[in-house]
């Protein structure tokens, strides 16, 4: 049996920069340093951040006053950054800045008198930061029958945004329905680069290989999309957390097995779930490269470094 690589596959920019604001906060302020839920959707990146000094919390009142928090990668709404500069806390904002495009669209629209059409799952942090920040004018959307029955006030002045993390086709099929009930509808490609190719990516992959294991976290949109678009071409596709996740069953009669990740899955996980298969060699199918880097937040650049006496 052999075991074929999909790329790009594993962490994009944002969760790069997201998981270095952690690791530079840690560095240079010291333990403890508050999360504000977790920073990206990976159980085990989450527990070595933890092991480290990060405290991950569901609600600012788990945080002292005045002390340092990080909002995660997902963003947050306008609701919780006043209630971090109530409580008089250092916040460091991890949001990816593909999210805070997202949140700038929202306010911009919202401004002009539009009805926004937010397409996303309901209960995922990133929608829930985006519905925030325009929330009288924000309707979700989850599925095509949603779509074919959403009212707004206008039909006229109406824009749709999406979630970052979203199936591609998927998104397609219901932007479609909304653009037929709503022919002056404006719309914003918001799935970033990073999910759209590792679908891209995965698609290819399922070409070439009898099944497909998705390296990612139940919890994480990006990951659960990608087996999804491995089963849209006819395989059979599971999502692991752990090497110890994967069956043999699964496995029974299989030639070659694509293995590819989610954007929040380290590359060592990986490693070991290929470990855990056993094959008698492995290859890599490229599909394209990617370059992209975000930038720290301002406290952090080295021309603003932060000691424990210096708030930030």
């Amino acid at each position: 049996m052999n075991v074929l690589l999909g790329s790009p596959r594993g962490y994009c920019a944002g969760v790069a920069r997201a998981l270095d604001i952690v690791e530079l906060c840690l560095e240079r302020l010291g333990a403890p340093i508050y999360v504000r839920h977790e920073i990206i959707h990976n159980p085990h990146v989450v527990d070595e951040l933890r092991n480290k000094g990060a405290v991950f919390v569901e609600n600012l009142s788990e945080v002292p006053m005045g002390h340092t928090v990080i909002f995660s990668a997902h963003g947050v709404s306008p609701v919780v950054r006043d209630e971090a500069k109530k409580r008089n806390l250092n916040i460091i904002d991890a949001t990816c800045p593909l999210v805070t495009k997202v949140h700038v669209e929202a306010l911009k629209y919202a401004g002009e008198g539009y009805s926004i059409i937010l397409v996303g799952h309901r209960d995922h942090d990133e929608v829930i930061g985006t519905t925030g920040h325009a929330p009288q004018h924000t309707i979700l959307v989850e599925t095509i029958d949603d779509a074919r029955k959403v009212e707004v006030k206008n039909p006229n002045r109406v824009v749709a945004l999406t979630q970052t993390t979203l199936s591609v086709t998927d998104t397609a099929e219901i932007i479609e329905v909304l653009k037929h009930k709503f022919p002056k509808l404006l719309t914003r490609n918001d799935i970033c680069y990073a999910t759209t190719n590792r679908q891209t990516a995965v698609k290819e992959l399922a070409k070439k290989v009898d099944i497909v294991l998705v390296v990612g976290a139940n919890n994480s949109s990006n990951s659960l999309r990608l087996r999804e678009a491995a089963e849209s071409a006819g395989l059979p596709a599971y999502l692991v957390n752990d090497p110890k996740d994967v069956r043999e069953a699964w496995l029974t009669g299989a030639k070659r097995i694509g293995v590819t990740s989610g954007a929040s899955t380290p590359e060592w996980l990986v490693n070991e779930v290929v470990l855990r298969l056993k094959p008698n060699q492995v290859d890599m199918l490229p599909v394209m490269e990617e370059n992209v880097t975000f930038i720290l937040p301002k406290e952090l650049r080295l021309e603003n470094n932060i000691s424990k006496n210096t708030s930030v």
